[in-house]
């Protein structure tokens, strides 16, 4: 992954989601990052094979950082969360948790949302 630097010095978020294992690498995120979308997934999951073009779409074209969270393989992270089901996708802003929806959204509801913390 290419980390590139914005012009006012910040770091630029990547252009794809960024796979995270455990707490560590998503308060990393968290921290790098103004505004973090955190994709709580699973591989057998459909609803969430449906929304991965979706996420993968606004971490190309919004201000936010994608992160997937495999809840299989954190489950302690998700349970921290309270991730009862999924997708359940929660966004940081400014290092704090500021937005959790469940369930598959339209990119549209998502663009917004994510917006209402990049601008």
């Amino acid at each position: 992954m290419t980390v590139e630097t914005a012009s006012d010095g910040s770091t630029a978020t990547p252009d794809e989601p960024v796979h995270v294992n455990g707490q560590n690498e998503l308060d990393d995120a968290v921290t790098d990052y103004d505004v973090v979308l955190a994709d709580f997934y699973a591989d057998w999951c459909g609803p969430c094979q449906m929304l991965e073009p979706v996420v993968e779409t606004l971490a190309e074209e919004t201000d936010a950082a994608v992160a997937k969270i495999d809840v299989d393989a954190n489950q302690q992270l998700a349970g921290a969360y309270g991730v009862r089901g999924v997708p359940t996708l929660v966004l940081f802003a400014d290092g704090e948790q500021a937005e959790q929806v469940v369930g598959v959204q339209s990119e549209d509801q998502l663009r917004s949302l994510i917006e209402g913390y990049t601008e």
